[in-house]
């Protein structure tokens, strides 16, 4: 499971429908609907987050909103009703980190995402995030 810091923007057609499947699982376990993936690491900032359910709702939202723009139909039916205004903090080293990572995977994948992704010097965060000062998440398995 990924749940990127970045935006949606920045991913290609297969990550983006990732991002979505995995972010829709990610709600289901917020919500104590499977047996699975309930200690996920990714899951802990989601869990850290005052309310829960709101934040991953709103990141499922933002994701929605890029693959419209993209021509795609995510059901917009299968996120919460919930909503938030409290951002989560995401480290400068966490960041960087996922930035490396997905470049490496689309210069294997999707030439034409890679480039787009090498004009950013610093790439825009997916809208619930802030960036912070530090290293790499604590939960992050490097």
């Amino acid at each position: 499971m990924r749940i990127w810091s970045l935006h949606p923007q920045h991913l290609d057609a297969k990550g983006l429908v990732a991002l979505w499947r995995e972010t829709l699982l990610a709600q289901k376990v917020l919500r104590g609907e499977t047996k699975g993936y309930r200690h996920h690491p990714q899951l802990q900032r989601f869990r850290a987050h005052p309310e829960p359910l709101a934040a991953i709702a709103d990141y499922l939202r933002a994701v929605q909103r890029e693959a419209e723009r993209r021509g795609y139909k995510f059901d917009a039916s299968k996120i919460g009703p919930q909503s938030t205004r409290k951002k989560i903090d995401v480290t400068q080293g966490q960041v960087d980190y996922e930035l490396a990572h997905l470049r490496k995977k689309l210069a294997v994948r999707d030439a034409q995402a890679s480039a787009r992704l090498q004009a950013f010097t610093r790439p825009v965060l997916h809208p619930l995030f802030r960036e912070v000062p530090g290293e790499v998440e604590a939960w992050e398995v490097v």
